[in-house]
């Protein structure tokens, strides 16, 4: 679905709207969002009811309001979040109506933000995604995947300006990155084209199209360019490469097109085929060939997870078993890609997660080790780290290790909240309940529904009293 200005909208959700924009201004800030919620429900691609609705959430949440907060947020832990995941693959509208219900009451959540961010890629809501990624770059500064998401979503939405200004900020920060300098020079290359045309465009004269001689080829183009391609599109565009491959066989980017296409039309065997065939080829050799590859195997088995019976007596068994089976095959395709780039430390970083999820902490331990060395990765590293030195039951070093990443960490976004919950979990580990509880305390002082802060605190005083 493509998204809609306000002036499309039907007459019933106008009212709708209109009401909670007026509630919005006089700070009747719960019923401004129970009527724009209602509005997004009935059409989720109304861009400028979500954009209020986000300045409705932020403003009350900054009212203080404890009891609502506590009652929404701990999104991480929430059975909406886990809600919002099974939905994601088969109803991503379903998935982003829960994360708004998320939202309502922790409006900064990294993690609904990143649930909004899937749903919306998938509904072809652009702008939506982009009003999440400016959340998320914001919570995690120097995160460069989000930063290069954000970027890209930038540009998708035709603020490539902005979008180069993004990584070139974060680029700044780490001059020695090819990656960013990469992406950069992408988006460069972008605004370039786009820049060609501005002639045109300014005295209504003409359009991206018209700067194309070739029509049809301005049509291929701006349909190859969208980030999630339509069914339609994309079934066109399969059968267009596929067409083309009969005479460019060895054309290594018609093949990872025609993967990611098949991807997205859950044609996971077919896509995995196509990357099979760069695979055997002379590039072959590539960590992010390998990744991608990865990634669709994975899907795949979410995929069929999702189309199980809720309802059938055998249903948390075969859940169980697919999930075994995904760790399983991501834990032996990313020992491979370690040993053949073994000097890659975000496939370290990967090697570890896959190790700590499986339970195998000292193989787990010796990979975040390394990762602590990857600056993008560093904080992360950190915190795993320690979580694997409580597993081992070595509190001091575990609570030494995240005392360092809490140092080392910016600003109190959900990342920081959980570097110093978990300090404080090893502390009462230890039985040291004066150094915990002042951990939990600076968890209360900005949001009192962070996961159990809030029972923790009334406990301890409690206990005084």
């Amino acid at each position: 679905m493509a998204e809609k200005s306000l002036s499309e909208l039907p007459r019933e959700l106008r009212v709708l709207y209109t009401k909670g924009h007026e509630a919005l201004q006089r700070d009747n800030l719960d019923y401004a969002i129970d009527l724009f919620n209602q509005v997004l429900a009935k059409d989720p691609a109304i861009y400028e009811c979500r954009k209020e609705l986000r300045t409705a959430q932020k403003k009350k949440a900054g009212a203080g309001s404890g009891f609502f907060k506590k009652m929404l947020s701990s999104a991480g832990s929430s059975p909406l979040m886990a809600k919002a995941h099974m939905e994601l693959a088969k109803n991503p509208a379903e998935a982003l109506k829960i994360a708004e219900q998320i939202l309502n009451g922790e409006p900064t959540s990294s993690g609904a933000h990143k649930l909004v961010v899937e749903a919306a890629t998938a509904l072809e809501l652009p702008r939506t995604a982009v009003l999440s990624l400016e959340i998320l770059a914001a919570n995690s500064p120097k995160d460069r995947d989000i930063a290069v998401k954000f970027a890209n979503a930038l540009a998708d939405s035709g603020e490539v300006g902005r979008a180069e200004k993004v990584l070139a900020d974060l680029y700044r920060s780490f001059p020695t990155d090819n990656d960013l300098a990469q992406a950069l020079k992408d988006l460069s290359a972008r605004k370039t084209l786009n820049e060609g045309g501005y002639d045109a465009l300014a005295d209504g004269t003409g359009s991206y199209r018209d700067i194309l001689k070739n029509k049809d080829e301005a049509v291929s183009l701006e349909q190859q360019n969208r980030q999630v391609k339509t069914e339609d599109v994309a079934e066109r565009l399969i059968n267009e490469y596929e067409a083309r491959l009969k005479t460019e066989p060895k054309n290594l980017k018609l093949l990872r097109s025609l993967a990611e296409l098949c991807t997205q039309k859950k044609q996971f065997d077919r896509a995995l085929e196509y990357y099979g065939q760069i695979k055997t080829s002379e590039a072959g050799a590539d960590a992010s060939l390998d990744r991608n590859i990865a990634d669709t195997m994975g899907r795949k088995l979410d995929y069929e997870m999702s189309l199980l019976d809720l309802s059938a007596p055998d249903h948390a068994e075969k859940v169980a078993k697919l999930q075994a089976e995904k760790l399983a095959y991501q834990l032996a395709e990313c020992q491979k890609r370690v040993e053949r780039f073994s000097t890659d430390l975000q496939i370290r970083f990967e090697l570890g997660q896959l190790y700590f999820q499986a339970g195998k902490i000292s193989e787990a331990m010796k990979e975040f080790q390394k990762a602590q060395n990857n600056p993008h990765r560093r904080i992360q590293a950190l915190s795993y780290l320690g979580q694997c030195f409580a597993r081992r039951g070595i509190n001091d070093l575990a609570a030494s290790t995240l005392q360092d990443a809490i140092k080392e960490k910016v600003g109190f976004d959900d990342e920081k909240k959980e570097l110093v919950y978990l300090l404080g979990c090893i502390y009462e580990k230890m039985d040291k309940r004066d150094e915990a509880i002042a951990q939990f305390k600076l968890i209360y002082a900005v949001d009192v529904g962070y996961k159990d802060v809030s029972d923790k605190i009334d406990a301890f005083y409690g206990g005084q009293a």
